[in-house]
């Protein structure tokens, strides 16, 4: 596995993207694993979804510059947290590539997704009609994806199941450009939060990531 890209928020936050090169016992050898750990992984079919397990780990490891174990466990909705690091994390893969976000002072959340055409199929399950009507008709697919990273980033930050893209996360309009940045707002559970979300464009990929928020009312 190679570190291809890593980006620096703020002295305290940051992410990085690798690429998966090795096989699923090379990183497996570079990990520290409980007994729950290594039940789980034997769970797993030996494919992407171990690789992609396995994967984000080693990322992890590297971020933190640590050899000593890191537990890493998820808790009720499946929110991944570090139970002897004082980072807050968020985990993300898509096909060849893992991701990983961390920050020392604000919860986090990054989605990575390889582009496809196939989204327009699924463009209104995910967007409201108002956020639909300021896609790009040039750009459309990656201003879909664009969409799509983010509103998965902000829901891996808040960290609750039960929230809808289309419903509880909207994004305030924002022009197509290959990066830049852009506000959005989760109303879910009486409570009012905005998010400065930024994104990339990523050889094939788009990458988006928010860190910490605002909250309006609750």
């Amino acid at each position: 596995m190679a570190l291809v890209y890593q980006h620096q928020l703020d002295e305290k936050t940051a992410f990085a993207v690798w690429r998966i090169e090795e096989s699923a016992d090379d990183l497996y050898s570079r990990l520290q694993l409980n007994g729950h750990e290594k039940t789980y992984i034997d769970s797993l079919n030996n494919g992407k979804r171990n690789l992609h397990w396995l994967s984000t780990r080693v990322l992890l490891r590297e971020m933190l510059h640590t050899d000593s174990y890191i537990d890493c466990r998820v808790d009720e909705h499946g929110k991944p947290y570090l139970v002897n690091f004082p980072h807050q994390i968020s985990l993300s893969h898509s096909f060849d590539y893992a991701a990983v976000m961390i920050s020392k002072d604000k919860p986090v959340g990054i989605d990575i997704e390889l582009v496809k055409e196939k989204i327009v199929r699924i463009e209104d399950k995910f967007l409201c009609r108002e956020e639909l009507l300021f896609i790009d008709p040039v750009h459309r697919i990656d201003h879909l994806y664009i969409c799509w990273c983010a509103k998965e980033a902000v829901y891996k930050l808040q960290g609750k199941r039960n929230v809808s893209f289309k419903d509880h996360i909207r994004l305030h309009p924002f022009s197509y450009a290959p990066k830049g940045e852009f506000s959005a707002t989760l109303e879910a559970d009486q409570e009012c939060k905005t998010f400065n979300v930024g994104y990339e464009s990523f050889h094939n990929y788009m990458i988006g990531y928010v860190a910490g928020c605002e909250e309006i009312s609750s």
